[in-house]
């Protein structure tokens, strides 16, 4: 008998608090979908899969986020460590 499979990191409900930070984030900095995108040089469909969880975010492109939503990262990690107590 195999191993049982662990859900997907994205499916995680901590991980979902990102992708709705993420939406808020941008959002609070008025910008929409293909302007956040172009902002570090990604389709809009990027912004969209990160905001929606089917696509996981890296470090470096959440830093890229948090700076093109005019955040400093480490706010920002602030804000989500205390939503995911």
């Amino acid at each position: 008998m195999g191993k049982a499979r662990r859900a997907r990191p994205q499916h995680d409900p901590a991980y979902g608090k990102l992708c709705q930070l993420l939406r808020e984030w941008r959002a609070a900095a008025g910008l929409t979908q293909v302007e956040l995108g172009a902002a570090f040089g990604r389709p809009h469909t990027f912004v969209h899969k990160c905001e929606t969880g089917e696509r996981r975010i890296d470090p470096v492109e959440l830093v890229r986020w948090c700076r093109a939503c005019k955040l400093d990262p480490a706010d920002a990690m602030g804000q989500l460590a205390r939503r995911i107590r």
